[in-house]
């Protein structure tokens, strides 16, 4: 006899449910797409322990017949494809008949199902392998609830993450269902607390906004465009709400989400002159193909995509982001045509290789303006910093901070601090100069040092979404180590009612600092050893920083001077980049 042998149904779905069910959020994607599938225009999703436990999905949809109710559970039982060519033109989410037959097995399942037509629905239960059924009463549609996830593969189950990280999956794909759909009610519950829930919406913009919060939905911008090959919708981001952190981008196509790093480069390359380096938008952008134009099965959960004519997508949204960029004015002193650009927006139709160069903006100059003269700018008491450039990364800070009354410092455009020392000039960059002292002060809190809170007069409501909120509940420890007094406002707020000592408590002030504090805390550990508060340290300085006062008087010039000098580096931001450069008098000389 031969050695090959063809495995019992049993063993290759369990094999093949390592492609379908990854982690618990994989059941919760599945199910969700299939209530959409069957005409939910409610959906409620039910996790316990992040689905380690259970995992349960009811929805008001079509409902299953009882033989059906059977036979979802075979492996390649689907009603979406009959033939060959049904694969080139599929509009629906599932099609492959594989998600429930690799869930039921690796959990235990049951499902109850009735179709408007049927007195009472149907029940499976489904446990190692083996279906019961039988009638009972539930009401229209289905519902799904599956229990002890990977109970038979521990090994699975034991290289699953903390509770935190897999419902922060699960709330990933929550997302990801949601927000195409406004039309459809949906609600998350998590160890019995309601997460989110949202109403139907009268539009994307509003079902981006209950989920994600205004801090988002307020910076973005509309994007539109229509060709032959595609047509896109959407929103992105607000060259200034660009941050450092990863977050808050999705395309969809057909309204099922997808990702795609080609596509990712044709957004960013639009926005090359607009942001530095480093720096990534939000953007929310939908694909409309032609089905037989696009294939969808080329990954197992179908969040990989190819376009017949992704080069041709790639360039026409390219110029559409570009385009609304430039419609937004946010282009403001930028000569898109010079220095070799050569950028134009196409007119998009029917032919969008025809284009339409747009005219030369017109930029008022004015030739008498000094910036010595600025209106932010005054003179203060000046002091000198040693007798030439910083070479230590550590100095003396009494050594390198001298008074002298003979000499002025000014700021300059609000940028910089510049002053004369006994080599030259002296330049410090006010910026690199906070986040060195909130770096510091970050650090000092985390690691177990004081603190100090300013509370403000009147505390601020911010609204974050409901899925964010999650977020300052899961850190309120780490918050107060760092100064912040936050507090729960309701299902999708936070009240603001206390910020470090040295914040400003101006309400438009805490509603950017709340934003700059959602993107450390999606991407901190739940353990804040050495290293992880070195990055939580410096990853908020950085974001802080870029929102800090300007010193507007000689005694706030100073007070951030003896701040900085009396810091452990005042020369380098904890990223490495140089607070202080120094002119020497040879160099001045040049330069005349």
């Amino acid at each position: 006899m031969g050695r090959l042998k063809v495995l019992p149904a049993s063993i290759s779905n369990m094999i093949a449910a390592g492609e379908v069910v990854q982690r618990p959020a994989s059941v919760v994607k599945e199910l969700m797409e299939n209530a959409v599938d069957a005409g939910a225009t409610r959906i409620d999703v039910v996790i316990t322990d992040s689905g380690r436990t259970l995992i349960q999905v009811i929805d008001d949809g079509s409902g299953m017949s009882p033989s059906d109710a059977v036979l979802c559970f075979e492996r390649h039982a689907t009603s979406k494809i009959a033939t060959a060519a049904d694969l080139e033109r599929i509009l629906t989410y599932g099609f492959r008949g594989e998600a429930l037959a690799s869930i039921a097995a690796v959990a235990e399942v049951t499902l109850r199902t009735r179709r408007p037509e049927d007195e009472t629905a149907t029940q499976v239960v489904i446990s190692g392998g083996e279906a019961k059924t039988s009638s009972v009463s539930a009401p229209i549609g289905s519902n799904f609830a599956v229990r002890n996830l990977f109970y038979n593969t521990p090994a699975r189950r034991k290289f699953l993450k903390s509770d935190n990280v897999e419902f922060k999956h699960i709330l990933d794909e929550f997302t990801r269902v949601a927000i195409p759909r406004p039309d459809i009610a949906f609600s998350l519950t998590h160890n019995g607390k309601e997460v989110l829930v949202l109403r139907k919406a009268k539009g994307l913009k509003f079902r981006i906004l209950d989920i994600l919060g205004r801090n988002v939905v307020g910076e973005v911008i509309d994007l539109s465009a229509e060709t032959s090959v595609v047509r896109i919708s959407g929103f992105v981001g607000r060259p200034e709400s660009a941050r450092r952190a990863l977050g808050n981008q999705f395309f969809f196509v057909g309204g099922r989400y997808f990702r795609s790093p080609y596509l990712h480069k044709a957004v960013m390359k639009a926005y090359e002159e607009f942001i530095p380096d480093g720096l990534t938008p939000s953007y929310f952008i939908f694909l409309d193909v032609d089905p037989t134009a696009v294939d969808v099965n080329i990954h197992p959960t179908k969040t990989e995509i190819k376009f017949e004519d992704d080069n041709v997508i790639f360039q026409v949204l390219s110029a559409c982001v570009r385009e609304a960029l430039g419609k937004g004015s946010f282009s403001a002193g930028l000569d898109f045509d010079s220095a070799g650009t050569g950028v134009q927006y196409p007119a998009f139709g029917k032919n969008f290789s025809e284009y339409k160069p747009v005219s030369e903006p017109h930029i008022d100059l004015d030739p008498t303006f000094n910036p010595f003269e600025d209106a932010r700018t005054e003179p203060v008491h000046q002091q000198t910093y040693g007798s030439g450039p910083i070479n230590s990364r550590r100095q003396d800070a009494t050594a390198l901070f001298q008074t002298d009354p003979a000499i002025d410092a000014f700021v300059l455009q609000g940028r910089y601090i510049v002053s004369r020392s006994t080599s030259g000039l002296m330049i410090i960059n006010i910026r690199r100069a906070w986040e060195r002292i909130i770096y510091e002060r970050s650090l000092a809190s985390l690691s177990g040092g004081e603190h100090v809170s300013q509370h403000a007069l009147f505390p601020v409501q911010v609204q974050v979404g409901a899925a964010q909120r999650l977020l300052f509940d899961d850190n309120m420890s780490l918050l107060r180590s760092l100064g912040f007094d936050i507090s729960p406002a309701g299902t999708d707020s936070v009240l603001v009612s206390g910020v470090p000592e040295g914040y400003s408590c101006e309400s438009g002030k805490i509603e950017q600092l709340v934003s700059d504090l959602l993107l450390v805390l999606s991407d901190s550990a739940s353990e804040l050893e050495e290293v992880m508060r070195q990055k939580t340290a410096a990853k908020f300085a950085m974001l802080a920083s870029a929102n800090s006062d300007v010193p507007a008087t000689p005694s706030a010039v100073k007070q951030l001077l003896d701040t900085l000098f009396a810091s452990d580096n005042a020369e380098f931001t904890p990223n490495g980049k140089r607070i202080i450069s120094v002119l020497g008098a040879e160099e001045l000389e040049k330069r005349f």
